[in-house]
């Protein structure tokens, strides 16, 4: 059966262009367009779509507000539809905070050939969006996700990293908690954040989201977590008690430096066809920290990082997936449990205990081979 979606945005030219792309697949069904939220809200009732693209920015009602009343009234599926300036980026994660599943950017009609790839990126996000859980917002909302799909040629983590041999890891006291998620990921990202005491090991994450979103999504975990959260800088060093998320459109590696590490960024191809992908960065863990880790992957569309995971597993590192009950999308750690890459598969609540517990049980100085 058809996706049934609408549109609601003030443009008409955006309209008749998302109308165009979305209607070329035959899983999606255009039932309606509205042109601001007081005629969406109406649609809503008369046409019960299946998924909406939403406007960031429209009159008489904002986006974001017709968003918070939709998912305490009538919890559905929405595709934010935003521009990528600062404004744009930070009322954007406001949205994800509270409950849109994901966002596409505004199309760009003046660049030649741009339209196909946004097409496919638009066509696959409404789909994972029609399969996602969505819950009514009844407390604190916590972010959704903000994810940077990207078409072309897939390449694995060895365009950027190439696989290791097995090598001996120096003695070190130092724990690296290292996580990786895509759609539906900085809720659970934040939920595990909030939950991680200050002096916790040090964490590296990547998060499927593209450059002008990740700094101000690294600003608003700060904000509620009480580690120290900052966007990752290349040959930074990686102190516990600090939180380092990958720049949008970046791989974030892991060096060892002598007994300490670093963050090394690298604008590789995109593997998995993401950059950050989190099967780069768990391979540097599992290359330079080894059993020294914890692998962490949560809630995401498709299986980057469950590969990455396995080996960080097989180097000596625990690891963890997030259940499928509480997962928006069970992909990227079905991917990972179905790989045997994933030691406990816990539900997102348990997460965070299960990595300090882990940290806490890990001889320190332990030698081991990779």
């Amino acid at each position: 059966m058809a996706i049934k979606l609408l549109i609601v945005d003030d443009s008409a030219l955006v309209r008749k262009l998302l109308s165009e792309m979305l209607s070329k697949d035959r899983d999606i069904e255009i039932v309606g367009t509205a042109t601001d939220p007081y005629a969406a809200r109406e649609k809503i009732k008369q046409l019960n779509p299946d998924v909406i693209t939403l406007d960031v920015e429209m009159p008489r009602m904002d986006g974001v507000t017709f968003l918070e009343n939709l998912m305490r009234l009538r919890p559905m599926p929405v595709v934010m539809v935003s521009s990528l300036t600062a404004q744009g980026a930070d009322v954007t994660l406001r949205a994800l905070e509270l409950g849109a599943i994901d966002f596409v950017t505004k199309p760009k009609v003046d660049l030649a050939g741009s339209l196909e790839k946004y097409a496919d990126e638009l066509i696959a996000k409404v789909k994972v969006a029609s399969k996602a859980r969505v819950n009514a917002r009844v407390s604190t909302p916590r972010p959704a996700v903000a994810t940077s799909l990207h078409t072309e040629q897939r390449h694995s983590a060895d365009a950027v990293l190439p696989a290791g041999s097995g090598k001996r890891f120096l003695r070190t006291t130092d724990r690296i908690i290292a996580i990786g998620a895509s759609t539906g990921g900085t809720e659970a990202i934040r939920e595990v954040l909030e939950a991680l005491p200050p002096d916790a090991p040090a964490v590296v994450i990547s998060q499927h989201i593209p450059a002008a979103f990740s700094k101000p999504f690294a600003e608003r975990m700060n904000r509620c977590s009480p580690m120290s959260v900052c966007e990752a800088s290349d040959g930074q060093y990686i102190l516990p008690g600090h939180v380092y998320i990958a720049p949008g459109d970046q791989h974030l590696l892991i060096e060892r430096d002598g007994a300490r590490y670093r963050c090394k960024l690298s604008n590789g191809p995109h593997v998995n066809r993401h950059r950050p992908s989190v099967d780069v960065m768990f391979r540097s863990v599992a290359q330079n920290v080894g059993p020294n880790a914890v692998g962490v992957i949560l809630t995401g569309m498709g299986d980057d990082g469950a590969r990455g995971l396995k080996e960080m597993l097989d180097a000596g590192a625990s690891t963890i997936a997030q259940d499928e009950a509480t997962s928006v999308v069970w992909g990227m750690p079905g991917a990972a449990v179905k790989m045997g890459a994933a030691q406990h598969v816990l539900p997102l609540h348990r997460v965070a205990g299960e990595v300090l517990q882990l940290t806490a049980d890990q001889p320190s100085g332990k030698l081991a081979h990779g």
